[in-house]
């Protein structure tokens, strides 16, 4: 499944009638493995944010949270397994749902009580194509914050769903310097931060996501994206606006790229 930001619709609809008969784990995707569901109609799977998915039951709901490199895909049930799948969701109509995840920041639980109040949710920020996620709001919460701005888009108390990548190409197209403290954003920036961030996982989602090296999309294919990046990991090239060779520096542990001529 593509992780489409802001889409508030069920990706993955069986059809009426259709049962979850159960999970097959390959392995435990972290130290809490689910709880082993008793057959039961399997009603809808709907992203609450770009990397979570909730997977709506008759009694209870699985929480599906795909970490930094998770797909799900849809594959026969006892299709061959490959590399860093973990498990099979395992529909009656021999149709299984099958997470692979190479880096293992994944995890699936289970839980009986309203999944919006379970702790993975309830802190949650807006999504960047919510209506929520407005210049008035990215205005609102950055004022007096001393944090780099990048790191703010990251930060999924702020605002869920943009990474690294695309804080970094956000930044880029609403020439702001990823450095930039938080606080000292104009206005007018904020509103053409949130058009940037709007634009660019628009864009992304339209070409299927941006590929790392072990990510891939529900039908098992790269994503296009990365044949667009304007900055990331194109340190030292020119830039594409201004011909200024790009630069890199790390914050918070990640790599950040950005113009030191068109970003301010």
């Amino acid at each position: 499944m593509n992780r489409a930001a802001g889409d508030s619709h069920p990706i993955f609809t069986p059809r009426q009638g259709q049962y979850l008969a159960f999970i097959h784990a390959y392995t435990l995707v972290n130290e809490r493995p689910p709880a082993q569901a008793d057959i039961q109609r399997f009603f809808r799977l709907t992203p609450p944010s770009v990397y979570q998915m909730l997977l709506t039951l008759e009694r209870g709901t699985l929480l599906l949270h795909l970490g930094m490199s998770g797909n799900l895909r849809v594959a026969p049930a006892g299709t061959q397994r490959r590399a860093h799948d973990h498990f099979d969701l395992v529909l009656d109509s021999g149709v299984a749902l099958r997470f692979n995840d190479p880096r293992r920041f994944g995890s699936l639980l289970y839980t009986s009580e309203d999944p919006r109040r379970h702790p993975l949710l309830r802190h949650l920020a807006p999504e960047p194509l919510a209506a929520a996620f407005d210049a008035d709001y990215l205005w609102r919460v950055t004022r007096r914050r001393q944090v780099a701005i990048k790191q703010l888009l990251m930060n999924s108390q702020r605002v869920v769903g943009v990474g690294n990548i695309y804080a970094s190409e956000a930044l880029f197209r609403a020439r702001i310097r990823p450095q930039r403290r938080a606080g000292s954003l104009t206005r007018r920036e904020a509103g053409q931060l949130v058009r940037a961030v709007r634009a660019v996982l628009r864009q992304a989602i339209r070409a299927g996501g941006t590929t790392l090296r072990d990510y891939l999309k529900a039908d098992g294919e790269p994503g296009y994206f990365r044949q667009r990046l304007y900055v990331y990991e194109r340190r030292g090239q020119p830039c594409r606006r201004c011909r200024t060779p790009l630069r890199t520096i790390s914050q918070g542990q990640r790599s950040t790229y950005y113009c030191p001529s068109c970003q301010k």
